[in-house]
């Protein structure tokens, strides 16, 4: 059955490119993005793979940890791995799960029959440190993730988890946020300092609380 946003997600140990893991444990306190790729020593895997080691930092700052999957052999990883390093001009610097034998593509949906039913599609879990699903996307094969997307969502997440306001379009860190309709108006003044536009009477805007 498919995960659903809200859902604990499901455990597993699985061996990876850094020796084996148990997800629960090996996530802790943090929040994950696990990601998955068709296979190894595929072209578009390998360029999400460095951009990913790329952003470390940015995920750091966010106490997100990030694990890859793809259905090939630790040892596969551990080549590929080389090429990521050689070609992108980065050091992986997070786990991918060696998944031959589909126990987590399996756990997480991650094989459409209808677009391969072999391999996975490039399934995207953002995963609060609840080990709740807060958000999927899922991409074809053919094409490539826009990270900084992810790290919008997370930035989106995590401040609307801890301030009472949604996220407009294309909002992005720093920008106007919308008061949520559960707020009256007048309790919101109180609450938002900064400030709150009443556009309509229920679309209220006030600048980001934590900045």
């Amino acid at each position: 059955m498919a995960l659903r946003l809200g859902d604990t997600v499901p455990n597993f140990t699985q061996d990876s490119s850094e020796g084996t893991i148990n997800f629960y444990d090996w996530a802790g306190d943090s929040w994950v993005v696990l990601f998955s790729h068709p296979a190894d020593y595929t072209p578009v895997c390998t360029t999400e793979l460095g951009q990913v080691a790329k952003l470390k930092p940015e995920f750091d700052q966010r106490n997100v940890k990030t694990i890859a999957l793809s259905v090939d052999s630790a040892e596969s990883h551990k080549g590929w791995i080389g090429d990521i390093n050689e070609t992108q001009s980065c050091s992986v610097n997070y786990p991918i799960l060696a998944d031959p034998d589909r126990q987590v593509s399996d756990l997480y949906d991650m094989i459409h029959p209808n677009a391969n039913n072999t391999l996975t599609v490039r399934s995207v879990f953002i995963i609060d440190n609840n080990k709740k699903l807060r958000l999927t996307f899922t991409y074809p094969a053919s094409t490539g993730r826009n990270f900084e997307e992810i790290l919008r969502v997370i930035d989106s997440l995590q401040l609307t988890d801890n301030y009472g306001v949604a996220t407009p379009a294309n909002w992005t860190d720093g920008g106007d946020v919308v008061v949520v309709p559960s707020i009256p108006t007048d309790a919101a003044r109180e609450k938002f300092p900064k400030g709150v536009t009443e556009v309509k009477p229920y679309l209220r805007m006030t600048p980001q609380p934590n900045k």
